[in-house]
C-alpha cells in the first residue's frame, strides 16, 4: 500500500522535512489589515511578530478551505497513493480538522482524517510518527497505532509573555483566565487533548524561562524535542543551551528550533518560549 500523509502548516515541520518525506502541506489562512495570506507565505514570521504588538487592527486567522484539502488530496491518488491519513490541529481550537473532514466525503473509504488534539510540533512529531511507520512498512493498523504512542508521550507547554493575544482570541479557558486580572503576568499552560490548561503565572521572564527549564529537565530521557518561540530566538538559543549543559545525555541529538507559525502565534503573541517533547 502507497500511503499519502496530509497535514497542515499548524504542524510546524520545517521545510527540508515536508520535502524529504513527501508531506503534503495545506496552509492555514492569516489575515492582516483585511489581506489574506497563506500561512507561511508573503509575510516572514520575523517581520509579523515585530508589527503585531504595534497593528491596530488585531489580525485573525482561518482554516483552509474544502478547495484546498481537495487538490491535495487528488494530487496523491493521482502520484497512485491508495489511501491518505491527514492530520491535523485540535478540533477545539481550530476548523481546519472538521474541513479536512468534510473535504474527504468526496474520497470515500481512501483518506482517514485524524484530530492530533495539539499544535506546533505537538501535531508535527505525530506526523513524523506516522512517516516513520510508513518507512519501516507498517500497515495503516499499524501506523495509527504509533501515531496513538506519540500522542500519549507528548507533552507541549509554554510560558507566554502576557495574556493580551489570548484575549484578543477568544480562546481563554475560564481556568486560564483565572490565573489573574493583570494582563501583565506571564502564564505557563500546557496543551493537552485540545485544551490549553493553566500550570501558573510568574512575574517576570527569567522565571518564565525558569520554569520551562525545569520542567523539560522532569521528563526524562526524550525521543523528539523541539524548542519553541515566537520571535525570542535568543532565549530559546539560551534555553538549549543550559540543556545541553546538564542534561545532554537525555535529549535527541537533532532537536529542532522553531519560530511559531504566525497562525498560532496570532492567539499567543511575540516572546512566548515552550517546547515539544516526545518522552522515550
Amino acid at each position: 500500500m502507497k500511503l499519502g500523509i496530509v497535514t497542515d502548516s499548524t504542524s510546524d515541520l520545517p521545510q527540508h522535512i515536508i520535502d524529504e518525506h513527501e508531506i503534503e502541506l495545506v496552509p492555514a489562512v492569516l489575515v492582516v489589515d483585511g489581506k489574506s495570506y497563506a500561512d507561511g507565505k508573503g509575510i516572514s514570521r520575523e517581520e509579523y511578530y515585530t508589527r503585531l504588538p504595534d497593528m491596530q487592527q488585531p489580525p485573525t486567522t482561518a482554516a483552509p478551505s474544502t478547495g484546498d484539502f481537495a487538490e491535495r488530496f487528488q494530487r496523491l491518488f493521482d502520484s497512485g497513493c491508495d489511501h491518505i491519513l491527514s492530520i491535523h490541529a485540535a478540533v477545539e481550537l481550530t476548523a481546519i480538522v472538521s474541513v479536512a473532514r468534510l473535504a474527504a466525503h468526496g474520497f470515500r473509504e481512501r483518506i482517514t482524517v485524524l484530530d492530533s488534539g495539539s499544535l506546533t510540533l505537538g501535531l508535527g512529531f505525530q506526523v513524523l510518527a506516522a512517516v516513520q511507520a510508513r518507512l519501516e512498512g507498517l500497515s495503516l493498523e499499524g501506523i495509527l497505532a504509533a501515531i496513538r504512542s506519540a500522542r500519549e508521550r507528548t507533552k507541549v507547554m509554554a510560558a507566554l509573555d502576557t495574556m493580551e493575544y489570548l484575549r484578543r482570541s477568544g480562546r481563554v479557558p475560564s481556568a486560564v483566565a483565572a490565573l489573574g486580572g493583570l494582563l501583565s503576568i506571564k502564564p505557563i499552560v500546557e496543551l493537552l487533548n485540545g485544551e490549553v490548561k493553566p500550570l501558573g503565572a510568574v512575574r517576570t521572564t527569567r522565571q518564565a524561562g525558569e520554569r520551562i527549564y525545569n520542567a523539560l529537565r522532569e521528563l526524562g530521557p526524550l525521543e523528539r524535542l523541539a524548542i519553541l518561540h515566537t520571535n525570542a530566538e535568543h532565549r530559546a538559543r539560551q534555553l538549549l543551551d543550559e540543556l545541553m549543559q546538564t542534561v545532554s545525555q537525555s535529549i535527541p541529538r537533532d532537536i529542532l528550533m522553531v519560530n511559531v507559525t504566525t497562525v498560532i502565534g496570532t492567539h499567543v503573541g511575540p516572546n512566548g518560549l515552550g517546547f515539544a517533547a516526545v518522552r522515550a
